[in-house]
């Protein structure tokens, strides 16, 4: 009778152990989500109004001083002129002047010459600051540790920007010329024996103030983009195995590629449009666009200037778009 009455007393605390049946096949509703707070879409609203204000100085600055040039200048290149007067008459005569003779065949016409030379110097010119400006960015990044010898070397690059672009042409010109202490160094130490004519006044010196003026927009982008590469990259590309120059080319010039492709949009542009350069060290004997350009000016054909300045702004534009497919700079950046 004990053990009946044991079996009937654990029954009943059985059926309270025993757990709830759990409704498993039918999913739990998720929350319905919160409507968000008027308060925080007023925040965001107030935020957009501010940055909107922010941007504006700087809006209104590249519209005043480069959409509005841009227009005039486009507007003006379709003006008709004469000996005494510009007027304003649409005319496509200005374009057709520019490329007078380019489609008739056989010698290449004056544009093209022009724009040939303007793209030997942004070849020659855009290689040398490359190579420049990548060794020293490169000595800059990785061999200098301390920061402050960094800052100090970088100013050191600036020094030549303390003086005029004209200035520092013109200090050539005691180095370079045929009487110069280039020439004397060399005929002093019997390397030559007559003075070397195409020092100064050429396309050597030409392509040498360029690489003066021009090798600091390329050191510093490049040395930017060396600054950002994680170092345990290069240690991990040393523990596989590669060398210093594997290691170079494959590791740190993929990485360098955007400031590369903002250093070379720098000295391309800088070089395409440049007229006093190649007046001054070109000794008034050399052509180039921008130099077209500052004659018409100089003689008030302001509307044929105005065309050339326009091909000459397609020209940079097709470069630039053309940089810009080999490298995705937002991506990059």
């Amino acid at each position: 009778m004990s053990t009946s009455a044991a079996r009937t007393h654990a029954l009943p605390e059985a059926a309270q152990a025993a757990p709830a049946p759990v409704s498993a096949s039918l999913p739990t509703p998720l929350p319905a989500p919160l409507p968000a707070p008027a308060g925080l879409a007023a925040v965001t609203r107030r935020q957009r109004r501010l940055a909107y204000w922010q941007a504006m100085p700087l809006g209104l600055i590249f519209l005043v001083f480069f959409l509005v040039p841009l227009a005039l200048t486009l507007i003006v290149s379709f003006w008709e002129y004469n000996e005494y007067e510009i007027i304003p008459a649409f005319t496509l005569q200005n374009y057709a002047d520019v490329f007078e003779g380019c489609l008739s065949g056989g010698d290449l016409c004056t544009t093209f010459r022009t724009y040939l030379s303007t793209l030997k110097f942004c070849l020659l010119g855009w290689a040398a600051t490359l190579t420049i400006g990548f060794t020293v960015a490169y000595f800059v990044a990785f061999h200098v540790r301390s920061t402050a010898m960094q800052t100090v070397l970088f100013l050191i690059c600036t020094i030549p920007f303390w003086t005029s672009n004209v200035i520092r042409m013109i200090a050539w010109v005691p180095l370079l010329g045929r009487n110069g202490l280039v020439n004397d160094t060399l005929m002093s130490l019997g390397v030559i024996r007559t003075p070397i004519e195409g020092l100064l006044y050429s396309d050597f010196s030409v392509v040498l103030a360029f690489i003066h003026l021009d090798t600091v927009f390329m050191i510093v982008p490049i040395f930017n983009s060396m600054m950002r590469i994680d170092r345990s990259l290069i240690e991990a590309a040393t523990d596989a195995g590669a060398t210093p120059w594997q290691t170079l080319w494959n590791v740190i010039v993929p990485l360098c590629k955007p400031g590369i492709a903002i250093g070379s949009i720098f000295v391309l542009t800088l070089i395409m449009g440049d007229f006093v350069t190649v007046g001054v060290m070109g000794g008034q004997q050399i052509a180039s666009v921008g130099k077209v350009i500052q004659v018409q000016m100089a003689y008030l054909q302001f509307p044929a200037a105005a065309a050339n300045a326009v091909v000459l702004l397609g020209a940079v534009m097709l470069l630039i778009a053309g940089l810009t497919r080999l490298i995705d700079l937002r991506r990059e950046l």
